[in-house]
C-alpha cells in the first residue's frame, strides 16, 4: 500500500462535545490516580481532567476518521496503524462541564524503515476559541511506503533530549493487572481490539492482548505529577513520548525520572517506561513544569 504526503494540510470537519465528570473521574479511576485534583468535586476549585483525559476526548475522531476527512485511500492504510508518538501542548487543564471544539489537520507524513509516520493534529479550543489543549497524535502505518520524500515535519514540536548517560533519579514498578486493559477500555470509551480481544490480537500477529499505550503514559503522568509538580497538575504544559515495546496484562512496568533540569520558571522532566522484559514500552519522554 501506498500513501502521499500530498494529503498534508488537510482540515478535518469539527467535532464539538461536552466533558462530564464521569468521563473525567473514570479516566482517573482507570489508571488508579486517586489525586484529589480529579476525584473530590468538594474542592474550592472544582474538578479538574487527567492531562492524559485528552486522548479519550479525541478518539471519536480517530475512531472514525473517514467521517471527519474525506481521503478515500485513509480508510485502508489505516488498518495498518499502530500509535507511535504522542504530544500534548497544554495551555490550561481541561474540566469537566465545559464545551470544547476540535479542528484537526494532517500535519506531517514522513517515511520511516517501517512504513510512514503520519500524524495528526488536534487542537481543543473552548466556545470562544481559546486554546486549552493541543493534541500531535502519530501513528506509524505498517508497511505503506510513502511515494515521495515526505512534508510537514518542520511542523512537529521539537523536543529536547535527555543526555545519553543519564541515570534515573528515580524509578517506581507499577504491576499491570490482567483486567487492567479492559478496565481502561471500559472506563475511556478508547476501544480497540488489539486491547481486549485475544482472538484478534493474536490474528495480528501479537503474542495475546496488550496494555494501552496511553494508559501507560497516563501512570507515568500520574507519578511525575504526584512526585514532581507537588499533586498539581495544572503545573504541566508540555509532554510528549515515543511508543515501543509491548506491555502484557498480568506484568509489571517500571516508571524512571532520568533527569530533572530547572530553568527559569520551568522544571524540564525526562523520563522512560521499561517493560518486564527490560524493553523501553515509552522511550524520549518528556514533561515541562511551570514554576
Amino acid at each position: 500500500m501506498y500513501i502521499s504526503s500530498d494529503i498534508v494540510g488537510l482540515k478535518f470537519k469539527e467535532y464539538r462535545t461536552e466533558i462530564s465528570w464521569r468521563q473525567t473521574t473514570n479516566y482517573a479511576a482507570a489508571i488508579g490516580d486517586t489525586n484529589p485534583r480529579y476525584l473530590d468535586d468538594s474542592g474550592p476549585d472544582g474538578l479538574l481532567a487527567p492531562p492524559m483525559f485528552v486522548a479519550a476526548l479525541t478518539w471519536p475522531i480517530q475512531q472514525n476518521l473517514q467521517q471527519y476527512v474525506d481521503v478515500p485511500q485513509m480508510q485502508e492504510v489505516f488498518q495498518t496503524v499502530v500509535h507511535y508518538t504522542e504530544c500534548l501542548e497544554i495551555f490550561r487543564p481541561l474540566r469537566p462541564g465545559e464545551r470544547v471544539v476540535i479542528r484537526g489537520e494532517v500535519l506531517a507524513v514522513i517515511p520511516h524503515e517501517a512504513g510512514t509516520h503520519i500524524v495528526f493534529k488536534l487542537p481543543v479550543e473552548d466556545q470562544e476559541g481559546n486554546p486549552i489543549v493541543t493534541e500531535y497524535v502519530g501513528g506509524m502505518l505498517r508497511g505503506v511506503r510513502c511515494t515521495d520524500a515526505g512534508r510537514g515535519g518542520e511542523n512537529i514540536p521539537a523536543i529536547p533530549q535527555c543526555q545519553s548517560n543519564a541515570a534515573s533519579r528515580w524509578q517506581v514498578e507499577v504491576p499491570i493487572s490482567r483486567e487492567a486493559p479492559y478496565v481502561y477500555d471500559g472506563c475511556t470509551n478508547i476501544v480497540f481490539a488489539i486491547h481486549t480481544s485475544p482472538r484478534f490480537a493474536r490474528s495480528v500477529g501479537l503474542p495475546g492482548i496488550i496494555y494501552q499505550g496511553t494508559a501507560t503514559m497516563a501512570h507515568a503522568m500520574r507519578e511525575l505529577i504526584n512526585r514532581e509538580a507537588g499533586g498539581n497538575p495544572a503545573r504541566l504544559r508540555f509532554l510528549s513520548a515515543r511508543f515501543g515495546g509491548m506491555i502484557l496484562p498480568g506484568s509489571v512496568i517500571n516508571i524512571q525520572l532520568l533527569q530533572r533540569i530547572e530553568t527559569a520558571g520551568s522544571v524540564d522532566l525526562f523520563f522512560q517506561v521499561v517493560n518486564s522484559q527490560g524493553q523501553k514500552a515509552i522511550s524520549g519522554g518528556y514533561a515541562r513544569l511551570s514554576e
